[in-house]
């Protein structure tokens, strides 16, 4: 093995794993749908020290908080299943913090899920799921 090569293979990023290759291009294809469908685009992977939300739109006066489960299948359970109490709860979170950020402005929001299906590592559906789940207890009002 010559220098350059020594150099290239200690430079070179480690291949992403399978997962997380499904998750972006899962991601990529809610973007693009939800856009289709109308909704601006203001930022992807919002983090905070609570979480991390995938994509954040506004749809006309509504910020919408967005989740992206991306399945290969769906043999056992339908991808929206994963988003239990524990992980609504730590959405619920992060989008709060995501309107701190804003200074808490007065707008309304709601969280979405979006299910995307592969097939032979390409989409071939794409499921939006709006208001999916109400802000978790006891930061709603009712």
């Amino acid at each position: 093995m010559n220098l350059f090569e020594k150099l290239k293979a200690k430079l070179a990023r480690p291949a992403k794993p399978e997962h997380l290759r499904r998750g972006e291009l899962g991601e990529r294809a809610a973007e693009k749908q939800l856009k289709a469908q109308g909704l601006k685009f203001l930022t992807r992977n919002f983090r905070s020290e609570r979480g991390e939300i995938d994509l954040v739109f506004r749809d006309g006066e509504c910020l919408v908080f967005v989740e992206v489960k991306t399945r290969s299948s769906e043999e056992w359970t339908r991808p929206a299943a994963a988003v239990d109490a524990r992980k609504r709860r730590l959405l619920s979170l992060t989008g709060l913090d995501y309107l701190k950020r804003l200074h808490n402005p007065s707008v309304k929001f709601r969280f979405d899920i979006v299910e995307v299906l592969l097939a032979e590592g390409a989409v071939r559906e794409i499921r939006h799921l709006p208001n999916a789940f109400a802000l978790s207890k006891p930061y709603r009002y009712a």
